[in-house]
């Protein structure tokens, strides 16, 4: 049976454990409430030293830390935490710097800030985060934060200036493809990350913006290659059914042979062509 955590207005059911440890584990839960099944990202915390530092952090950081999570509750003698479950499309499996241009890719690197700053957890916990890879890749190239975050390292004395340059290196590592280019948007953030000269994203999200470079069109086979990247899940798709179709088709002609001797539609298609009009061709 699956684990059920209970709160005032939700009954959640483990689905899959993403991650377990002495301090927390990582589910993906269903809502028993929900008529459309909901899933959610759960962190069931067990050691009560951590607790206490989430709940600091999140009262630390007022209003904006209630966007983020969804409800939280002691249940079974531990704290739950709950979020909405998002999609899992890690970015550093995702980004193919060398299919986009350097304009695509500071759009992207511009949209890494915006989910940094949008995402309403507390900086210890964004910290976390962006040192796990939680940041995720949407196929219309926005990016979004997960939520699967292991609390083994919550560090309270972490600040947005902490989270602002782990940020600018995970932007410098995006843009490192580009690097032999004219990207003054890589030459920035490698002058100022040596420096750990970011104190907030609103100075980082700046300096991307001055920095990049103007769009311009690429080659028709340079665009090509970055369609068929961003429609790889759906070719994919499209050949898997394609290819299951396929195995049908020679499955049931291999057993028509077994049972007639032969495959009767290819006998109508051979026998269609015998006769044209008036004319045998046979005769």
């Amino acid at each position: 049976m699956d684990k059920i955590y209970q709160s005032q207005r939700m009954r959640l059911a483990c689905v899959r454990t993403v991650k377990s440890n002495s301090v927390n584990d990582i589910l993906v839960c269903r809502d028993l409430y929900s008529s459309a099944g909901a899933l959610y990202t759960v962190l069931v915390i067990k050691d009560h030293a951590v607790v206490r530092s989430c709940l600091e952090a999140f009262r630390s950081a007022g209003n904006a830390g209630e966007r983020a999570c969804v409800d939280s509750f002691s249940d079974q003698g531990m704290f739950c935490m709950v979020f909405a479950y998002k999609q899992e499309r890690p970015l550093k499996d995702f980004y193919t710097g060398g299919f986009y241009s350097l304009n695509e890719c500071e759009t992207i690197c511009s949209s890494v800030i915006i989910a940094c700053m949008t995402a309403g957890l507390p900086y210890p916990l964004l910290y976390l985060a962006l040192r796990q890879g939680q940041l995720n890749l949407a196929k219309d190239h926005t990016v979004y934060l997960g939520w699967q975050i292991d609390l083994s390292g919550l560090d309270l004395n972490r600040t947005e200036r902490d989270c602002a340059v782990e940020c600018a290196q995970i932007l410098r590592e995006l843009l490192s493809a580009k690097a032999a280019q004219k990207a003054y948007s890589y030459r920035l953030l490698e002058k100022k990350i040596g420096r750990k000269s970011y104190d907030s994203f609103t100075e980082l999200y700046k300096d991307i913006q001055i920095a990049a470079a103007p769009e311009k069109r690429r080659g028709i086979q340079k665009r090509l290659m970055a369609w068929l990247t961003r429609q790889q899940d759906t070719i994919f798709r499209i050949l898997l059914v394609v290819c299951t179709i396929l195995v049908v088709i020679v499955l049931a002609s291999l057993l028509c042979q077994l049972i007639f001797g032969d495959v009767p539609w290819l006998r109508l298609l051979f026998n269609g062509f015998k006769t044209i009009g008036t004319e045998s061709l046979t005769g």
